[in-house]
């Protein structure tokens, strides 16, 4: 059996959790209040870093799930995404509209990763 690694955790959650060779990573989000593309840029920052923390990289996401306040914020969202995202790797993606944690929040952004 695989050992599992947990990274940032609190009563609640991890913000990373590593088993095997997959990489999985908690709902992330920007600051309340900002705009969603400094938000965007804010998570892909987070997802970046934790990646880096736990061996990977964005070339390695399989499987994208992303969370928007207002699907109105679709094309503010993919504008920072498409200049982030690896175009040689690109992962599966999901993007839907939600009731996130508190208004301030437009956007939150879910990753499963390879190692």
């Amino acid at each position: 059996m695989s050992d599992i690694t947990r990274l940032d955790s609190g009563p609640r959650m991890s913000q990373a959790v590593i088993h095997g060779d997959t990489v999985y990573l908690a709902g992330q989000v920007g600051a309340p209040g900002e705009s969603v593309t400094a938000q965007t840029q804010a998570i892909l920052k987070s997802i970046e870093d934790l990646l880096a923390r736990c061996g990977s990289d964005k070339s390695k996401i399989l499987q994208t799930t992303i969370w928007l306040d207002s699907m109105a914020d679709f094309a503010e969202m993919n504008a920072v995404w498409d200049a982030w995202v690896d175009p040689t790797n690109p992962p599966t993606r999901a993007c839907g509209e939600s009731k996130l944690a508190t208004p301030d929040y437009k956007v939150e952004i879910i990753i499963v990763a390879a190692k």
